[in-house]
């Protein structure tokens, strides 16, 4: 089988109550990181068999060990701090909105340990499918606070700021291969939020020009995975936002989308689950040999999607891309956050067994 799969996952899945309930021990100080990490243990191997029964090839450990499903990872980059954001808020409903905290560049950036390798291994020592790690693209360093949020003190030029993020990701990426990882998925959601002209308006605010940023952040990604194994395949995901199901971001692909496809990946996960994505048309676009995965299963409502709406929408994408260059996946994960989206634990079964059902019916 081929990277990504016909039937695919963003990769988030929803926190077991009980790992939650240690999680929130831990931040009181009333257990330690070895208690909590042999509870998380036991939590990745239990959803790494349901990934298995259901029948994904992809398996992830739900990002598990996770409070945010960016913000983790960059932390303990060298030159990252983070601080409160005051962004354009995600539209929850329940309080006016909120905002997670901002990676804000104070120094140099480096890689000077290994980031989540631990956390690979052990996900890969628990299956006999292809484990999947995910991290957040080099770009996720950038969109949020823009040239705002980075020190002229360390990066008086940003070509230096953007040089010293892809020699960290080079070597990030580098101690994820020395673990075994062959899949990686970057989580990019620059790419998508420059569709909207609030964001671009929020660039322009920040010192940045939002018609040269995608291409900014593609060349970015491209510089990372410079020299990369040829047996490692990469994909990207991007969508518009995915907190407690609430989005920040509107708009179709058409100001972005020649960047993104100049991204030497091997596949695009894209959020297709509403009107906010827009439609199909700017798939004409993908380079021969890519491939798009589908994001056409919602992680925002418990709903589930019929069979027929989903093959319908299917027939309409290869309209545009031939229909063995396209998969199926959820638009986005189940708990990019450790807080959860708005939908239960069999609901998230129900729609990862509905996106396998449906991969085996139309592609075979």
């Amino acid at each position: 089988m081929t990277i990504p799969f016909r039937a695919d996952q963003v990769g988030s899945l929803l926190r077991p109550a009980s790992l939650a309930a240690e999680r929130a021990r831990f931040k009181r100080g009333e257990i330690d990181a070895a208690q909590l990490k042999a509870v998380e243990d036991d939590a990745i191997r239990e959803v790494v068999r349901q990934q298995e029964a259901i029948g994904l090839q992809g398996i992830t450990d739900g990002e598990f060990r996770r409070d945010w499903w960016h913000l983790d990872f960059l932390a303990l980059l060298d030159g990252v701090t983070l601080k409160d954001n005051p962004g354009p808020k995600f539209q929850t409903g329940e309080h006016g909105g909120e905002q997670p905290p901002i990676a804000t560049v104070t120094g140099h950036i480096a890689c000077s340990r290994p980031i989540m390798a631990k956390h690979f291994a052990f996900l890969k020592s628990q299956t006999t499918r292809t484990p999947k790690m995910t991290i957040p693209s080099p770009s996720m360093l950038h969109l949020r606070g823009g040239r705002a949020a980075i020190s002229t003190k360390a990066y008086p030029d940003m070509a230096g700021f953007w040089a010293d993020v892809a020699a960290a990701y080079r070597t990030a990426i580098g101690h994820l291969y020395d673990a075994g990882c062959r899949y990686l998925q970057l989580d990019d959601i620059t790419f998508a939020y420059l569709c909207d002209p609030k964001v671009r308006a929020t660039c322009r605010a920040n010192g940045d020009d939002p018609t040269a940023l995608p291409q900014t952040y593609a060349d970015t990604i491209n510089a990372a995975l410079a020299g990369k194994p040829d047996d490692l395949h990469v994909t990207i995901h991007t969508c518009r936002g995915n907190f407690k199901s609430a989005w920040v971001a509107e708009g179709g692909y058409d100001p972005v989308v020649q960047a993104m496809f100049s991204t030497h990946v091997d596949g695009y996960f894209m959020e297709f689950d509403s009107v906010r994505a827009g439609g199909f048309e700017p798939l004409k676009a993908l380079p021969r040999g890519k491939k798009v995965v589908l994001g056409l299963v919602t992680t925002k409502l418990g709903e589930l999607e019929s069979k027929d709406d989903l093959k319908r929408r299917i027939d309409e994408a290869a309209k545009f891309v031939p229909l063995d260059d396209l998969c199926l996946s959820p638009q986005c994960g189940f708990s990019s956050t450790h807080h959860g989206n708005a939908l239960s634990v069999d609901d998230q079964w129900r729609k990862l067994e509905r996106v396998v059902e449906v991969a085996r019916e139309v592609w075979r």
